[in-house]
């Protein structure tokens, strides 16, 4: 079982010693992602974490680099609407040098002017390719339809407008507001010892507890939304979904296994029907995604425009058979068994035990081991599916994003010039 700790600041500490392998994954979670910017500050989370890696006081951005390749090991960090991470995986031996590594990036970043500006760039040719990626930029269109003005709606990388505005100050204030120690949780899994490890952490992340600028909170409100996008693309791509479980509700379970069913695989009912059985589609799938307060369950796919509103309509078929009660008990008996085998083929991967760890560790809910999660996927049961399908997917609640050529037979209620209109 995991070990964990509290340093004197504040500071969160979970590990996990895994049996027969040499590498440690370590991590540093953030409290903080872009759902805790103003609308000014949108995409000043990932800006910040594109900044840590850019030169400390004593080390170049190239030093860094250089050092971590050295050992052969991985340096990454991602930021999302609710928490950012920096990750390093490394040989048992160098764990030292990445926690210091880790440790610099957080505590003494320099966020020089002229790095800045050139980072700015980098950001701004990541949001224009986003923005020329339609299968990945459908989900943004889908959040701010889904939540429209709460923060949740914006998407994590920000507008041009919003980073060609941040200033260093911005920055700083940033950092200083939400990385204090009681925001931070550092998770390691892998051949590492606790108590080294804290030994180190002490010396290392031993920054003064101070008080960050506290967690505002916007009120969440949902109305369903019809909305077609017009873009210069090949294909349709379609977002239809709900508000759904925040990610600590007692019922994930139940909805991770109807995601499943929905469209998590080759077996899938989305993949079997708009692709195995009709040819429509090449891509499509369901996904959830679980927040504080709230959550979200979607179901994806991409078309050509000539086919687009049959399988919107095939989509909503699916939906509503869902809604209906329409699923077997062999349909779960297989859901549960594809969520434990990849439960446990996730459990040859250091880096993904250690982001269990630190999720569960910012949650502040108890840590599940892997017989405890089987467990409760076991314990799932059909009416639990069946009553949480009816309770979210009402096709009354729906909400429907398009994104493309959008042919005439989807130009319902809202057709948008560009995206955010």
């Amino acid at each position: 079982m995991p070990k964990q700790a509290v340093l004197p600041n504040g500071t969160r500490v979970i590990t996990e010693r895994v049996p027969g392998v040499r590498s440690v994954a370590v991590g540093v979670w953030v409290d903080a992602g872009s759902r805790d910017e103003t609308a000014e500050q949108s995409g000043i989370a990932h800006f910040v974490e594109h900044m840590l890696f850019k030169g400390t006081r004593r080390r170049s951005a190239r030093d860094i680099a250089e050092a971590i390749d050295a050992t052969g090991g991985q340096l990454n960090a991602f930021t999302t609407k609710e928490t950012t991470c920096y990750y390093a995986r490394v040989l048992d031996e160098h764990l030292p040098l990445a926690l210091d590594i880790l440790a610099d990036m957080l505590f003494e970043s320099a966020f020089r002017p002229e790095d800045i500006a050139r980072e700015r760039e980098v950001i701004l040719e990541e949001i224009r390719l986003a923005e020329d990626t339609p299968e990945d930029l459908v989900h943004d269109v889908f959040e701010k339809a889904l939540f429209g003005t709460h923060p949740l709606g914006r998407p994590v990388l920000g507008s041009e407008h919003t980073v060609a505005a941040c200033t260093r100050q911005d920055l700083v204030r940033f950092v200083q507001a939400h990385y204090t120690p009681e925001d931070l949780v550092i998770a390691a899994a892998g051949n590492v010892d606790h108590a080294a490890l804290l030994d180190h952490l002490a010396r290392l992340f031993d920054s003064p507890s101070r008080s960050g600028s506290g967690r505002g909170s916007t009120a969440l409100s949902y109305r369903p939304s019809y909305l077609m996008v017009e873009k210069d693309c090949e294909q349709v791509h379609l977002c239809a979904g709900v508000p759904a479980l925040h990610r600590t509700h007692p019922q994930r379970f139940a909805l991770h296994l109807l995601d499943t069913i929905l469209g998590g695989g080759m077996s899938s009912r989305l993949f079997q029907e708009l692709r195995e059985n009709r040819g429509l589609v090449y891509s499509t799938y369901s996904y959830h995604s679980g927040y504080r307060d709230t959550g979200v369950l979607a179901v994806y796919a991409g078309t050509s425009p000539d086919k687009a509103s049959e399988v919107l309509e095939l989509i909503k078929a699916e939906l509503a058979s869902v809604h209906r009660g329409d699923i077997s008990a062999a349909e779960l008996d297989r859901a549960k068994q594809q969520a434990k085998g990849a439960l446990m083929l996730s459990l040859e991967n250091t880096t993904a035990r250690m982001s269990r760890l630190g999720r569960a560790a910012l949650d502040d809910r108890p840590y599940l081991s892997p017989r405890e999660l089987m467990r409760r996927i076991d314990a799932v049961t059909l009416d639990d599916v069946r009553r949480l399908a009816d309770e979210l997917l009402p096709p009354e609640r729906l909400t429907v994003v398009g994104l493309g050529a959008i042919p005439d037979a989807l130009r319902g209620a809202h057709l948008a010039e560009a995206v955010g209109e």
